[in-house]
């Protein structure tokens, strides 16, 4: 057994945006602790937490890191998230092991676009939140009581502090507590102690009726009671306590530790996720209790090409002790744990057994994704899926060595095993292989890894746009195949009638001959002769839909008929059938919703019309508007960079294919012209 309970278990997950010092700030936490010798640096490439080559070439975070430490008899679990939404997987996962959040808002940029989105991640999956006013020893910090009152806009008049500083910028040289003010101010201290600490003293209260009848009658109150209460408050979101730390000096550091261990929920305090039964999916209830049958989360895995794989995961209930058995609720399967580990940046340690509350690690279970369940294999239970963020940036990829084609699919499915919102797949339309992530730089990011630990490099390039060919009108064709070769010859002659059918309709053959005019054993050779013609389109080479094709006459030959002459006839028949029937590419339109500060709307409205995209729908949120709009896919291909250009990376979207219309003529030209080229290029290599 461990030589703590789940009571002693304080698992904290820093989270705001990139650049607030959320890394540092950890760092300086692992030290004041006595877990590592000296801090760990970003700028030195030697933090704890940011360990990964790709982080220390970057200098920001990009994946969820774990690090443990011991303080004043509190056992500390610090999960370290990027703060830039073009890593947002890891940053969600990291949330799902948490039961409190360390919310970064840098004094230098105050309140972040990220900061609220990761906040509002964190209220929603009812993590406690403690708010700590980061880089407190930085320049240029212009506007301190401005960022305070920031705060209290965004999140909410709960949030207070329960210290504040002592000087700003470099003068910052500690801080002062609020909730225990001491008789004297220092000076240099900004703020008004007693009127913060007696604003304070009113949101404890109002989270107890009994302790709010003693405080209004003027009754003491006993310092165990406030304490109760006040975790309580923080457990529920009722109080929101904001603390002022400098990571780099290590300046309010310590404060922030003891009042985590005092005032901090543990995994005791705080209600497990909902879960149901696998079979009967009748609601379950999950007990932080180590005598109950196991249940733990999966939150990250990663994939090394010599250690294997390597899974992340949350005890909800039970104890797992190593060399014993678990069952996957989602496979069904037993799985065997020979050791388990506790992480420590990108040390694995092993343990002998993890109780609740514990994050824990285990290697070499190969068909374990994340969110799924780890049972005692007596009672399987399945949990909330975990909600990651819709990728939108896309890349069509191609290995650069001869040979890779086999490799390439399993190690890009290795990298998306490990991060949910880089999503390959083969497009069956235009035969690529097409990975969709966050962002530019997240792709970039990924196909680096990819290189470096499974050895495929890959090409890029923008993905093909899957358009489809159609026809307006109906037409009538016939088509004579006729070949004499000196033996027997080919005939077949097919006539078709072509009729545009409803967007969404697909294909419709339709026999009409009568009087035997093409024998019905060659029926089927047209319509394969037609069928094959559909994938290879006419216009440009994309896929026709929507048309219906009617063989209603036909001649045919005793000797020379065949059905390779008829297949042939009626894909000649087709294409110039198709071409009289005023044909006309579509496109896909999708639908976007945009979310961006105010200030940027005449903007996106002006590029949404240049973009031939139409605004269907706006809303706001606080300072945020949320538009809603449509617009073909060809145009807002890299919408994702372009969004991030004309906000200043403020800016956010979702989307998702709404339906197929007709190019206009103008753009459709320029897609045939560029389809011709391209089939020139390709015919004289």
């Amino acid at each position: 057994m461990p030589d703590y309970t789940s009571k002693d278990i304080r698992n904290v997950v820093a989270i705001g945006h990139g650049g607030a010092g959320k890394t540092t700030l950890l760092d300086s936490m692992l030290f004041k602790a006595g877990a590592v010798s000296r801090a760990g640096s970003v700028t030195e490439k030697n933090s704890i937490f940011d360990f990964e080559d790709e982080e220390k070439e970057r200098g920001n975070s990009i994946f969820a890191s774990l690090a443990h430490c011991r303080w004043k008899d509190i056992e500390f679990n610090l999960v370290n998230t990027p703060g830039f939404m073009d890593f947002a997987g890891g940053a969600i996962s990291g949330v799902h092991a948490a039961d409190t959040a360390l919310v970064a808002v840098s004094a230098q940029r105050g309140v972040e676009l990220n900061t609220r989105k990761m906040h509002a991640t964190a209220k929603g999956l009812g993590l406690a939140r403690i708010l700590v006013v980061t880089r407190m020893d930085g320049e240029n910090i212009v506007d301190y009581e401005g960022i305070l009152a920031k705060i209290q806009e965004v999140f909410g008049n709960q949030c207070l502090p329960v210290n504040l500083p002592v000087g700003i910028g470099p003068d910052f040289s500690g801080v002062v507590s609020v909730l225990q003010p001491p008789a004297q101010a220092p000076a240099g201290v900004v703020g008004d102690v007693a009127a913060a600490s007696g604003a304070l003293m009113d949101k404890i209260v109002e989270a107890d009726e009994a302790l709010m009848e003693k405080y209004l009658n003027g009754d003491k109150i006993a310092p165990e009671e406030l304490a109760g209460t006040l975790r309580k408050a923080i457990a529920s979101g009722a109080l929101t306590p904001i603390l002022h730390v400098s990571g780099a000096k290590g300046i309010g550091v310590e404060e922030l530790m003891d009042f985590l261990a005092a005032f901090g929920p543990s995994p005791a305090d705080m209600p497990p996720p909902s879960a149901k039964d696998a079979k009967s999916e009748e609601d379950v209830s999950l007990v932080c209790d180590a005598a109950k049958p196991l249940v733990a989360r999966v939150f990250k895995t990663v994939t090394d090409p010599f250690v294997g794989k390597l899974s992340y995961f949350r005890i909800l209930q039970g104890t797992l002790p190593a060399d014993s058995h678990v069952t996957n609720s989602r496979t069904g399967k037993s799985e065997r744990v020979a050791q388990i580990f506790r992480i420590f940046g990108k040390e694995a340690r092993p343990v002998p057994q993890g109780i609740p509350g514990d994050l824990c690690a285990v290697s070499k279970i190969e068909d374990i994704h994340i969110g799924d369940a780890l049972c005692d294999g007596r009672k399987l239970v399945t949990l909330p899926k975990i909600v990651f963020p819709l990728p939108m940036a896309s890349l069509a990829i191609e290995p650069k060595a001869r040979g890779d084609e086999q490799k390439i699919s399993g190690s890009v499915q290795k990298i998306a095993d490990g991060d949910p919102t880089f999503v390959p797949r083969r497009d069956q339309q235009t035969g690529e292989m097409i990975v969709t992530g966050m962002s530019q730089l997240h792709l970039d990011v990924l196909l680096h890894r990819l290189e470096k630990r499974f050895g495929v490099g890959v090409n890029t390039k923008p993905p093909r746009i899957p358009y489809k060919e159609t026809i307006t009108v109906p037409a009538e064709g016939m088509y004579r195949h006729k070949k004499q070769t000196g033996g027997r010859g080919q005939f077949g002659e097919v006539h078709f009638r072509l009729y545009p059918m409803e967007r969404g309709a697909g294909f419709e053959f339709v026999d009409a001959i009568v009087g035997g005019a093409i024998p019905n054993q060659f029926i089927p050779a047209v319509e394969k002769g037609v069928r094959e013609t559909l994938p290879r389109g006419v216009l440009a080479g994309y896929p026709v839909e929507d048309v219906k094709v009617e063989l209603f006459f036909g001649k045919y030959h005793d000797v020379d008929s065949s059905e390779a002459a008829f297949k042939l006839a009626a894909s000649m028949c087709f294409q110039e059938c198709f071409l009289k029937a005023k044909p006309v590419l579509l496109e896909p339109v999708v639908n976007l919703e945009i979310t961006v500060p105010s200030q940027y709307m005449g903007d996106i409205s002006g590029d949404l019309n240049s973009r031939r995209g139409r605004i269907v729908g706006m809303d706001s949120e606080g300072d945020m508007q949320i538009i809603r709009a449509q617009a073909p896919l060809g145009e807002v291909m890299r919408y994702a960079t372009e969004l991030r250009s004309m906000t200043g990376g403020t800016g956010s979207y979702t989307m998702e294919l709404s339906h197929y219309d007709v190019v206009p003529a103008r753009a459709a030209e320029q897609v045939i012209a560029q389809a011709k080229k391209a089939k020139e290029e390709a015919g004289g290599r």
